[in-house]
């Protein structure tokens, strides 16, 4: 019984064997970059409460943009995947043109946004009622200059996501982990020159973290697109790949269709965390502090189970290019275990280090307080969050986009968001901890659907066959 069960539902040694080389470097890649981040947080919150809150509601904001980003890379990735399951080269060409395309246009919109809008979008976070510590004016003044100077990223950042995602897709995960880890170096390096002035740089606080994000975005693309073009051997799609941005029409119309309810999900489903993280900050601005400390742990703990939904949706697209639909469906049910059984661990870790890791950061005692209640309730709904990325990936390798669409977006404003707005404003006897908490753990809901979805199989599809 046991050991029918572990093979249907874990794998054998050359399964593990091939997770790990696919999965290793993502966890890697991600791993660093969100470590780094928490450092980079945390030498902001060494200077103060104002100077974090501020850099907190900002980084918000690029989070929306973030994954409008991965949501616009979403589509043509798909196809990129099951392209290179058949070793059909020049359609992963075409497909990556697209992503190029997109993401220059979707990076000269973010800049125009933000730089005309920055001030109204970082006061949406900013509650008139100020907390022991907190000054809502200090926190408009850091966030708006922190987010000027992270515009001159936003463009090298979206370029690199459409080179990193497409070598992965390809099979390459160790040029983008090499070029994640050496640009998160220069991050902290530059954050330890310029936030605190040392070695002969300019003290600049916020601005100074802005501008090693800047400088390590360059790092990055320049890395995978240097390795991408100079390895043409290995990467057959980048031949001629600027010679003309001529992209047949056919596939032009197959990745908008398939792509259009990805970049909607992707956009709509960070809109709604925004405005999400808004809906808390109506209860004051230590709960903006206070979520800004969870969020940074906590996205260092999610990086394992968000990296495996990536391998899932690399390895279950490229057996479905090859078309064996039954090792497709194998393969996914093994992921989807080791993902939900990784999120159970991985929280676990997290509710152990919550009492602590507040201490770290230079803020009010009911900042780390809340923050530590906040952690707990974040690593209590890990596991749901796994079986949730572990479900959404699997639709989307298939190509089942617009289900993902409404299994994702419209049921997190619909559920989690109408839960949110409704008891921060209207229930006042309802606490911030247990508001958080009922949120989490309403993603059950989602979870029934999701597994609804998985079982039914309809999501199993080669969209590349001719």
């Amino acid at each position: 019984m046991l050991s029918e069960f572990r093979k249907k539902y874990l794998g054998d040694k050359a399964f593990y064997k091939m997770l790990i080389g696919v999965v290793l470097p993502i966890i890697a890649q991600n791993a660093v970059t969100n470590f780094v981040s928490m450092l980079d947080n945390l030498m902001v919150g060494r200077i103060g409460t104002d100077e974090m809150n501020g850099v907190s509601v900002a980084n918000q904001l690029m989070f929306v943009f973030n994954l409008v980003v991965f949501g616009a890379v979403a589509g043509a990735g798909i196809f990129v995947a099951q392209y290179y399951g058949q070793r059909d080269h020049e359609g992963v060409k075409y497909a990556f043109r697209f992503k190029i395309l997109t993401c220059l246009g979707i990076g000269v919109l973010g800049i125009l946004l933000f730089w005309f809008f920055r001030e109204p979008l970082v006061s949406l976070y900013i509650s008139d009622m100020s907390a022991e510590g907190c000054d809502p004016v200090e926190t408009l003044r850091f966030g708006s200059e922190y987010l000027v100077v992270m515009l001159f990223g936003m463009i090298p950042f979206a370029l690199s996501q459409a080179y990193s995602g497409t070598l992965r897709e390809t099979g390459e995960t160790v040029v983008p982990m090499i070029a994640g880890i050496a640009a998160v170096a220069v991050n902290l390096t530059f954050n330890y020159f310029l936030i605190f002035g040392k070695l002969g740089f300019p003290k600049l606080g916020v601005t100074g973290a802005a501008i090693a994000t800047v400088i390590s975005r360059y790092v990055e693309l320049f890395i995978v697109v240097a390795w991408t073009h100079v390895k043409k051997e290995r990467n057959l799609f980048a031949v001629g790949l600027y010679r003309s941005m001529y992209i047949p029409g056919r596939i032009v119309r197959n990745v908008t269709i398939k792509g259009l309810p990805l970049l909607a999900n992707e956009a709509l489903w960070s809109l709604a965390m925004a405005a999400i993280v808004q809906g808390y900050s109506t209860r004051g601005l230590e709960v903006v502090g206070a979520q800004n400390i969870s969020t940074v742990v906590s996205n260092l703990f999610n990086v394992v189970f968000q990296s495996m939904g990536v391998a899932l949706s690399i390895i279950v697209g490229q057996a479905l290019g090859s078309g064996d639909t039954k090792k497709a469906i194998e393969l996914d049910r093994k992921l989807i275990t080791v993902s939900v059984l990784s999120g159970v661990a991985t929280g676990v870790l997290l509710a152990a280090i919550a009492p602590f890791f507040p201490y770290l950061y230079n803020t009010e005692p009911q900042i780390r307080s809340l923050a530590t209640s906040f952690i707990f309730c974040v690593a209590a709904g890990i596991p749901l969050q796994a079986f949730l990325n572990a479900s959404y990936f699997t639709l989307r390798s298939g190509g089942k986009t617009f289900v993902t669409f409404l299994f994702d977006s419209v049921m997190i404003w619909v559920v989690n968001y109408t839960l949110v707005f409704t008891l921060t404003r209207f229930a006042p006897g309802v606490s911030v901890v247990m508001i958080m908490f009922i949120e989490q753990m309403s993603n059950i809901v989602k979870c029934t659907v999701g597994f609804i979805l998985v079982r039914g199989k309809k999501w199993v599809n080669n969209l590349t066959a001719k």
